[in-house]
């Protein structure tokens, strides 16, 4: 499995950052999340197992992939079946990346040394079945302990999006706790989440037209005094169902809101199993955000 080559020096494959870029700018913000939990597979009247997993999870991906500039799946929905399952989960990614859409798979992994690396060769490596374009991270064993994902993100032109402020009532407990500087006990000032915003900008330092590596911040935060402008892209769950709104989006994120993708699957998915009311709510959701974001960005 390659990745597209859409404007990478001297035939070089781009960036993750740069084919986001264009993706965004191409297909709107709007980012569909494939999350096949069991009360969606009863909503859509399919058993929940492996059959109905299967339906469910083609249905939607040949519906939106088309018409969104990411998916985004979900990957403890499917491995909860078992291996069959996670081969629904490749026939996703696969389909998903056939029809444009660049794929952000929702993995959150988060380990040290060769444990880390694994999973970076599993989720970023083209070798592998589950190659995506880009992954999500957590960073609380230590930013560093990323340095394998970040590495093979760089290597084969991938992104990784990484747990910063996130909108669960349990995240602000470690997020908003105060770092420690390089002396045992000294106080570093800045918050967690406030850290790891800082590698992001120094990883993102430079990036034209946009960095590949990106935040996870949640579109119902509330208010923060945290500098959001890293040159990366932002992955904003919460959209939708759970409460945030293009209004929220233009609030928390200011002049970065142009980076930020609106992630949605609830509020999306509960329009099928029609194919042609998902690709519609897709339309609409990112007409939606092309007008409020443009309204915001000319107040």
């Amino acid at each position: 499995m390659t990745r597209p080559e859409t404007g990478g020096p001297a035939g070089a494959p781009a960036s993750f950052g740069a084919r986001l870029h264009a993706a965004l700018a191409d297909r709107g913000q709007l980012c569909a999340g494939i999350d096949p939990h069991a009360g969606l597979l009863a909503e859509w009247g399919l058993p929940d197992d492996v059959g109905g997993l299967e339906r469910f999870a083609m249905t939607a991906v040949e519906a939106v992939a088309g018409e969104a500039s990411v998916v985004k799946p979900q990957s403890a929905f499917y491995e909860r079946f078992g291996s069959r399952g996670v081969a629904v989960l490749e026939r996703v990614v696969a389909t998903a990346r056939e029809a444009g859409a660049l794929v952000l798979l929702d993995v959150k992994r988060g380990d040290i040394g060769s444990t880390s690396q694994a999973y970076a060769d599993a989720y970023l490596d083209p070798a592998s079945p589950l190659a995506a374009d880009a992954i999500t991270a957590s960073p609380y064993l230590g930013f560093g302990s990323l340095d394998p994902m970040v590495e093979s993100a760089r290597r084969h032109c991938a992104g990784v999006f990484v747990l910063a402020l996130t909108s669960n009532k349990e995240g602000p407990e470690v997020q908003h706790a105060r770092a420690v500087g390089p002396e045992p006990g000294a106080p570093d000032g800045r918050s967690v989440a406030g850290v790891v915003l800082d590698h992001l900008r120094a990883l993102n330092a430079g990036a034209q037209p946009l960095g590949s590596f990106g935040a996870v911040v949640g579109a119902t935060i509330g208010e923060t005094t945290e500098d959001l402008a890293f040159n990366g892209p932002v992955l904003a769950p919460g959209y939708g169902a759970q409460g945030g709104t293009p209004a929220d989006l233009r609030r928390i994120f200011g002049a970065s809101a142009h980076a930020v993708l609106a992630s949605t699957s609830r509020d999306l998915l509960r329009h099928g199993p029609d194919p042609v009311a998902l690709r519609d709510a897709v339309r609409r959701g990112n007409e939606e955000l092309a007008d409020a974001l443009a309204d915001g960005a000319d107040a």
